[in-house]
């Protein structure tokens, strides 16, 4: 066996005997990972609001709302890198979803992978609360739309362990919103015209077309190959399967052609 192929293996397994073993009991992981889910977003919340209170004076003039969605937006960059990290992981590194095992691959799951999605079903329980409270603010429709189909396709994997790979494709798109995050703090602090916003914008469209494009291409042709494991899940599963996705690429879309359109504008500008 190859040695980063062995390496992983063992990798995979000390960390499930640490969520199995020395954490909760396996019935126990999914519920106690989304308390903690939450918690992580209300630290995460909190470190963004005392480092920038320290570390950028522009901080202490903005808005009561501004320092809301610069702090919402701290919080879901935390999440965006642990959940693209765990996902890639699962996905592409742990050999769960790989078809040289045995049984549909639509039926794995594991106490790591139900986990990682209870940590996940936390954030969007917490991001949503957020949009809804202070709506429109946070987001519009179009969040809450997306926040809606990725928790309720979550919460389904996570509880039937159906669908697992597809959730964390998906949620591999998470690696997008750093960078997005990023853009809005350098235009709040007033450097639109830097070459770090020109360099973000240049590095948003690569990762969105690798993340939230070709990735779902890649999506959809798994679900093709596989169609025959799919058709032996549950029928809200099977509906959800094929709905969630497409809709989500529809929105990918629409989002990247504003990506597009704004990184067009903004390299007119400083030509």
């Amino acid at each position: 066996m190859d040695g980063r192929v062995m390496a992983a293996e063992a990798y995979k397994y000390k960390a499930e005997l640490l969520v199995k073993d020395y954490l909760l009991p396996d019935s126990y992981v999914p519920y106690a990972a989304v308390l903690g889910g939450i918690l992580m977003c209300k630290l995460a919340y909190d470190f963004t609001r005392f480092i920038s209170s320290f570390h950028y004076k522009g901080y202490a003039s903005l808005s009561k709302m501004q320092k809301i969605e610069w702090n919402n937006r701290g919080m879901s960059t935390v999440h965006a890198i642990f959940i693209t990290v765990m996902s890639v992981y699962l996905v592409f590194f742990s050999g769960l979803f790989s078809d040289q095992l045995d049984g549909p691959v639509t039926f794995r799951s594991s106490s790591l992978s139900n986990f990682t999605l209870g940590v996940s079903i936390g954030y969007f329980i917490t991001d949503i609360a957020m949009i809804y409270w202070l709506y429109p603010s946070l987001g519009g429709m179009e969040y809450v739309i997306h926040h809606m189909l990725s928790l309720t396709s979550a919460v389904y994997a996570m509880l039937f362990g159906e669908a697992q790979v597809y959730i964390y494709m998906a949620l591999i798109s998470e690696t997008t919103t750093p960078g997005i995050n990023l853009r809005w703090f350098l235009d709040i602090a007033g450097m639109k015209n830097s070459k770090a916003y020109l360099v973000n914008g240049v590095a948003m469209v690569v990762t969105w077309l690798v993340a939230r494009i070709i990735l779902f291409m890649y999506l959809f042709y798994h679900m093709f190959v596989h169609y025959d494991q799919i058709k032996q899940m549950d029928t809200f599963g099977y509906v959800l399967v094929f709905t969630a996705p497409t809709v989500l690429f529809v929105m990918n879309m629409a989002w990247f052609s504003k990506i597009l359109r704004g990184l067009k504008k903004t390299m007119a500008k400083r030509h």
